[in-house]
């Protein structure tokens, strides 16, 4: 099964990443942003630690960023990525969010 992955920006600086693991989906603050003078949290309900974030689904701070409503719709048809598949429609429409946090595949996934 292929494995995605993605690369969390703040403000265009590397943060994190974020993946599927066997229903779940993981974020992690990357060692150099936590060791990193000033570095700041993506969000207040996921604080600096190096520990992941691990949530059934993604966390709702990321499930916030989703498109909803018609505009769902409409990604989800140009994209052809189920309206339920919320971990592939983050990494195809969450590069340019609204706001400092973007969301994009992993330059190199596990295949």
């Amino acid at each position: 099964m292929k494995r995605r992955k993605g690369e969390v920006r703040l403000a265009g600086q590397l943060v994190g990443t974020i993946e599927e693991l066997e229903g779940n989906v993981a974020f992690t603050y990357m060692k150099e942003w936590l060791e990193r003078d000033g570095a700041v949290p993506i969000s207040m309900t996921l604080p600096l630690r190096s520990e992941p974030y691990v949530a059934r689904g993604l966390h709702p701070f990321f499930e916030n960023l989703l498109p909803e409503g018609w505009l769902l719709e409409i990604s989800s048809k140009a994209l052809k990525i189920s309206k339920n598949d919320a971990f592939g429609l983050l990494l195809a429409t969450c590069g340019d969010c609204v706001g400092a946090v973007e969301v994009m595949p992993a330059k190199s996934e596990d295949r």
